[in-house]
């Protein structure tokens, strides 16, 4: 009954990466573990195919569950790797990064093996700009991230580098290659937000969905991350003459399924 609310709340713990200048994005462990309890047994396998920090692979570590993670970037699969040696528990389950793009995963795999596909993609071009720190109260907003570009790459493959359209389309075809590769009924999760790009908002949540059930998936639950408890000092913009939503409060967990055969 309690994962049936469709708002999700969590918290960061001492071994979550808070540290921009190592990961300019991340997500709490709380949130892929949820869902790996939730649709995984223990010895099956978890896919996430935007690996980054390597934080889906710590959880499916604590949780004796088989895991691979890939990621453009070789730092990141690095670290992964290094948060992997410090975490192991007892258990027979194996963990793995690799450095690829994620277009190639279905030559790592059988079809119809995996059991849950999760993960916190890069939020199209939100990062790929100099920050502003809009959401932060004004008199705090120069800090030292103040007009940066916080990017993942310069990897044109990376997703990181794609406008709203494109950026939707590519996930699409990442995930019809995934497909195959999941069992029937097999849960797919994407933690993803929206954008206010030029004073407008960029529904990205809406374009996933769309194109994910394009390609085949089945959209099962909008669940809302509320993140209020994870934004401190929060400022106001577009007050006195805009009603603009606080985009940091929340964000959008999608959860989608391969459907039964017929």
């Amino acid at each position: 009954m309690k994962s049936q609310v469709a708002i999700w709340e969590f918290f960061y713990e001492k071994r979550d990466i808070r540290d921009k200048k190592i990961h300019p994005a991340v997500f709490p462990i709380g949130l892929p573990t949820k869902c790996i309890q939730l649709f995984t047994h223990k010895g099956e396998l978890v896919l996430d195919p935007f690996v980054g920090s390597g934080t889906t692979l710590v959880a499916a570590q604590d949780l004796d569950r088989n895991a691979v993670g890939f990621d453009l970037k070789q730092d990141y699969v690095d670290l992964s790797l290094s948060r992997l040696g410090q975490t192991r528990l007892e258990g027979d389950s194996q963990q793995l990064a690799i450095c690829d793009d994620s277009h190639n995963i279905p030559k790592y795999f059988e079809e119809e093996t995996i059991s849950l596909c999760v993960t916190s993609p890069p939020y199209s071009n939100m990062l790929n700009r100099p920050r502003k720190n809009k959401s932060i109260r004004g008199d705090l907003r120069k800090n030292e991230h103040y007009d940066t570009v916080q990017q993942y790459s310069d990897d044109p493959r990376d997703l990181g580098t794609m406008k709203a359209h494109p950026y939707t389309e590519t996930l699409g075809e990442i995930y019809k290659g995934i497909l195959p590769l999941l069992r029937p009924k097999a849960h797919c999760v994407i933690n993803i937000t929206d954008l206010w790009w030029e004073n407008k908002r960029i529904p990205i949540h809406i374009y996933t969905v769309e194109v994910m059930e394009r390609v085949g998936y089945e959209l099962r639950n909008i669940i809302i991350w509320d993140r209020r408890n994870l934004v401190n000092k929060a400022g106001i913009f577009g007050w006195p003459n805009n009603y603009i939503t606080l985009g940091t409060t929340f964000e959008y967990i999608l959860d989608f399924w391969k459907p039964p055969s017929p």
